[in-house]
């Protein structure tokens, strides 16, 4: 009958001209390059899979916005759409991209930034992310971000050096009195962070490490075996501090050459304002608490007291 050859032909317009592809690429970021013109917009959008007809968004873009009122951009596409949807979507520049809320802890190093940020964004670039960040640890500022799926490593490294130099620029002048570099300071915060808890050991322990550097005594801090290994603290061998690298504080003098990690705003102020004490030792516990020392026969003592139990 009529009626049913009509609706046949209707189904289809709608199915080979409207609706989705079968392998529609839900829940990925599409680019509409800045200057394209509507025809080569709609062939890259066919080509990507999120249309099955040219001719029907370029009908519908121009229906909406004109050939000339494309919004370029980046849009995201969290489900299916027909054609009408995305082309109203282009013609109105609705990206529909939502910022993701990221965390990165204090203490964390380049590598484990890299490992947050690639679970949070969908195809994220590590070794492109690295390569960006590489020299730079220490200045890529543990805070929490709002980052979009669609900016690069380059730019999201950026947001955390720019955050790193907001947090440190009030502090310039504290850290010039202190008589240090920003690098010792930063480099010293780096490896408080790794070693302390609250803020209060945080202090003790800059103090510490400060006074150990200035009567020439090793730091002697696992912190930085740890990062120079890449292993657990809890599985490092004996050998693992006979290493031959600036990095292992058990065999040369003084600070590592670089930052071992990101440190928070607590670590560099305690670095910058250490707490002057009787103590020259200190070793965390199994609970993580720390006990601190005067001599070293105290600290043989404590370890025997906490750790050998």
């Amino acid at each position: 009958s009529l009626a049913l050859i009509s609706l046949s032909a209707i189904f289809s317009l709608y199915y080979f001209l409207i609706s989705p592809p079968p392998h529609f690429p839900t829940g990925s970021i599409v680019s509409v390059k800045s200057g394209s013109v509507l025809i080569r917009i709609s062939a890259d959008l066919k080509e990507e899979g999120i249309i099955r007809s040219r001719f029907a968004l370029e009908f519908f873009s121009i229906l909406f916005g004109g050939d000339r009122h494309i919004v370029s951009g980046d849009y995201f596409f969290d489900r299916p759409l027909p054609v009408w949807s995305v082309a109203y979507r282009i013609s109105l520049g609705q990206y529909h991209i939502k910022a993701v809320k990221i965390t990165i802890p204090e203490g964390y190093n380049s590598r484990d930034i890299t490992d947050v940020l690639s679970t949070n964004i969908l195809n994220f670039d590590k070794e492109r992310f690295l390569a960006e960040v590489a020299g730079k640890e220490g200045h890529l500022f543990p805070d929490t971000y709002f980052l979009y799926p669609n900016m690069t490593p380059e730019v999201i490294a950026k947001i955390l050096e720019d955050n790193f130099i907001k947090k440190i620029t009030p502090l310039e002048n504290s850290i010039v009195k202190s008589g240090k570099s920003e690098k010792e300071i930063i480099t010293m915060a780096s490896i408080i962070e790794k070693e302390s808890g609250g803020p209060d050991d945080k202090a003790y322990i800059a103090g510490i490490l400060w006074k150990r550097i200035k009567l020439k005594m090793r730091l002697q801090v696992d912190a930085t075996i740890v990062y120079l290994t890449g292993r657990d603290g809890t599985k490092l061998a004996s050998d693992d501090f006979k290493i031959n690298s600036l990095y292992n504080t058990y065999t040369h003098l003084g600070l590592p050459p670089a930052p071992i990690s990101n440190p928070g705003l607590d670590s560099i102020k305690a670095a910058i304002f250490p707490k002057d004490s009787p103590y020259l030792f200190y070793l965390h516990d199994k609970n993580g608490v720390i006990h601190y020392a005067k001599t070293f026969k105290e600290h043989i003592a404590n370890e025997l007291k906490y750790l050998n139990n």
